[in-house]
């Protein structure tokens, strides 16, 4: 896996020495509009120590889910809380999705602030019933009496090499519930503001982060780094400004939404690129705006394309922005079936830069 993981990150150069790799990703990455900082931080480090803040602030907040404690989580993302909270505060759970996401949800019922981890999304699908109609439906229902402060994180969408039923996107799921609150970051920044407002947060929070992101370092910003650190919820980021094109994504598209914005600078097309980071609330604003900018949207998502989170997106810019738009709404999904295992087709069934380059040509009527 990490030898994919390395190939995909410079595109295919596996002619290229360790410091030249090296020196790539740095390039590539300093060329993106992050916050002005030296510091580099993995997602990986970024989700643990949001966390471990989080946890050292508030004596309610807890983790719960398969191997978080003694293994220190399948993916290192609860590395050393066990030893530094101990087992009341760090608790391994049977490997039963259905049982253990209800103690959480209780327990959030009482007061408590769990966060609960899924090896996957993917295994959500046993628990889904407490994730709806408890979690989720009990502040409406309850005429606001009972709050349910609980975030249900862990990857989600695809990896590498895992078959159809670990590579499932749920972002268009979740979004769809009134009662969640659904985020999906890209960078280490993303990652460590969008958690602590995530489990600071009074209400249930799909939190879906990606596996392969989770190896990336990204520069960080000295106020990032702060215990007191937060992102809003419910606003995103436009990661690259442009004027003739907008290209909206979340979670690892961002990256190549970036690389396709880079190679249409090329052919003289400015993109402008909006990380979403959250899909409910979605900031329709800043969207909208953008269109009204550029004249044109492009959306990217991992997702299958029936009822997703482009579909969402489409259809907001066309009842608020309709007049302004210049070309059909462009959409960029995964392939309409279960994914496959074999690489070349898993490659296929999923959005590729050059999708999103010829999308976009395609908006701007530049497409030959």
């Amino acid at each position: 896996m990490w030898g994919i993981l390395r190939r995909s990150a410079v595109d295919g150069g596996g002619g290229l020495s360790a410091s030249s790799l090296r020196r790539t990703r740095f390039a590539l990455v300093s060329a993106r509009s992050y916050a002005a900082g030296s510091k580099e931080m993995t997602v990986r480090d970024a989700l643990n120590s949001a966390i471990d803040e989080e946890m050292s602030a508030d004596p309610k907040v807890f983790v719960m889910g398969e191997e978080v404690g003694q293994y220190q989580g399948a993916y290192k993302i609860t590395k050393g809380l066990l030893e530094k909270y101990g087992p009341e505060r760090v608790y391994d759970t049977p490997i039963t999705e259905a049982g253990f996401t209800g103690i959480g949800v209780g327990a959030a019922y009482a007061g408590l602030k769990p966060v609960v981890e899924f090896m996957t999304f993917n295994f959500s699908m046993q628990a889904i019933d407490h994730i709806i109609n408890s979690a989720a439906k009990s502040n409406y229902m309850s005429a606001g009496q009972i709050n349910v402060p609980i975030v249900f994180r862990g990857p989600n969408g695809a990896a590498a090499g895992v078959g159809a039923q670990h590579s499932q996107c749920y972002a268009a799921w979740y979004a769809s519930v009134p009662g969640l609150k659904v985020l999906a970051p890209y960078s280490a920044e993303d990652a460590r503001g969008l958690l602590k407002a995530a489990i600071r947060d009074p209400d249930p929070v799909v939190f879906l982060e990606n596996e392969l992101l989770y190896g990336e370092s990204f520069p960080i910003s000295e106020e990032a780094l702060d215990s007191s650190f937060c992102l809003p919820i419910g606003k995103a980021k436009i990661e690259r400004e442009g004027k003739d094109v907008t290209i909206t994504t979340f979670s690892k598209m961002v990256g190549f939404a970036l690389k396709a914005a880079e190679k249409l600078a090329e052919e003289g097309i400015s993109a402008e690129v909006i990380n979403l980071r959250s899909i409910r609330p979605l900031d329709r604003a800043t969207i909208n705006a953008s269109v009204r900018k550029t004249s044109r949207l492009v959306t990217v998502e991992e997702g299958f394309p029936q009822h997703g989170v482009c579909a969402e997106i489409c259809a907001s810019v066309v009842e608020e922005s309709f007049s302004y738009l210049d070309a059909p709404v462009e959409r960029i999904a995964g392939a309409d079936v279960p994914m496959p295992y074999a690489a070349n087709l898993e490659r296929l069934a999923l959005p590729q830069v050059e999708d999103i380059v010829r999308a976009a040509k395609r908006a701007c009527y530049r497409s030959k």
